[in-house]
Order: structure tokens, then C-alpha cells, then sequence
């Protein structure tokens, strides 16, 4: 195996790396919906502290907590996914791809982003069509309707599919398609 060598640092050295100026953060690349599920992770986060502080701390546990933290991180999942769609983060089987020649990859990529568009199209209906059966349901702990999460994972379907169509418009019009561009800056996902 090849092991790379790093150059030795000096304690002082190590110690004087956090000192420097890292400039202000860059938050261009997130969207309205990255921090909304960021906004749901602390409310699960939460949840999940007052679960275990009750349950062991006070040695009574409050149930609404775990279902309600069981919800949240059902909306994260399906938010996160979002964040996925608008960065070409999903995971994708690329190796025959990579091998191509270039002209045959700009429309094996535009048909790619239809067949998605037609998957997010026909999932987001399929969760519509899911609300109005079991939407009236209740929680179990806490009287609301289950519907407030299903309406969140309806509307962050509808958000992947008009991500997936931006991404679509993306690759039309310009050089580089979406997946080349997040390749090429090293955010692409596995």
C-alpha cells in the first residue's frame, strides 16, 4: 500500500492553526428548505432530550415525546432528500456513465432527468392519493392527525419534483450538466 507522508508539526505550530482567519461563512448553497429541516432536527433533537431526561432522570417517562421525535425524523428524511435532489447528492450508478464518450452522455443524462421527473411526478400524486385515505388518522400519544406529517413528506415530494425539473432546465441550458458540476466541485454524494 502506498501511506503518505505528512510533514511534522510542532506542538506550537498545531496550536496556532485555529488561530487564523477563516473569512465568513459561505451559506450560498443552502436553500429555504435545508434550514426548515434544520429548524425539524432540533425540535427532534429536543424531543429526544426531554425523553431521556424523563425516563431516566425522573424515572417517568412522557410518551408523546418518542412519537413525536419518530415524525420529526420521518420529515427530516424526506426534506434531507431535497437537499439531494437540488445537489445531485442521491446515491447513482455511474460507472458505465464515466466510460462513455461525451457526446453520448448529455442525453443519456437529459433522459435520466426525465425518467426522475416521472418518479417524483408519479410519487408525489401516489402520496396525495395516500393522504386522502388514512390522512384523518390519529397520532397515538398525541390527538392530531397523523395527515401533518404526511402533508410534509407530500410537499417535500412536490419540492424534489420541481428540483428534479430545475435540475432538467439546468442541464438544457447549460455547458455542464448538474451532476458534472457537483463531480467537478467534490460535494457529489458516494
Amino acid at each position: 500500500m502506498n501511506e503518505r507522508q505528512h510533514a511534522q508539526a510542532s506542538v506550537e505550530e498545531m496550536a496556532h492553526a485555529f488561530e487564523e482567519d477563516a473569512g465568513p461563512a459561505d451559506l450560498s448553497s443552502y436553500a429555504a428548505e435545508d434550514w426548515l429541516n434544520m429548524a425539524v432536527f432540533w425540535l427532534m433533537a429536543a424531543c429526544v432530550f426531554l425523553q431521556f431526561f424523563t425516563r431516566y432522570a425522573l424515572n417517568n417517562s412522557l410518551a408523546w415525546t418518542e412519537e413525536i421525535a419518530a415524525n420529526c425524523l420521518v420529515v427530516i428524511v424526506f426534506l434531507g432528500s431535497v437537499m439531494c435532489v437540488r445537489m445531485a447528492r442521491h446515491i447513482q450508478v455511474d460507472l458505465l456513465y464515466r466510460f462513455l464518450p461525451p457526446g453520448i452522455r448529455r442525453p443519456l443524462q437529459l433522459l435520466v432527468d426525465f425518467i426522475v421527473i416521472g418518479f417524483f411526478a408519479y410519487t408525489t400524486w401516489l402520496m396525495w392519493r395516500y393522504i386522502a385515505i388514512v390522512g384523518n388518522e390519529r397520532m397515538v400519544t398525541v390527538n392530531l392527525p397523523r395527515g401533518y406529517v404526511f402533508y410534509t413528506v407530500f410537499a417535500a415530494f412536490a419540492l424534489m419534483l420541481a428540483r428534479a425539473v430545475q435540475n432538467f432546465v439546468k442541464d438544457m441550458i447549460n455547458e455542464k450538466t448538474v451532476r458534472e458540476q457537483a463531480s467537478e466541485s467534490g460535494i457529489e454524494g458516494i
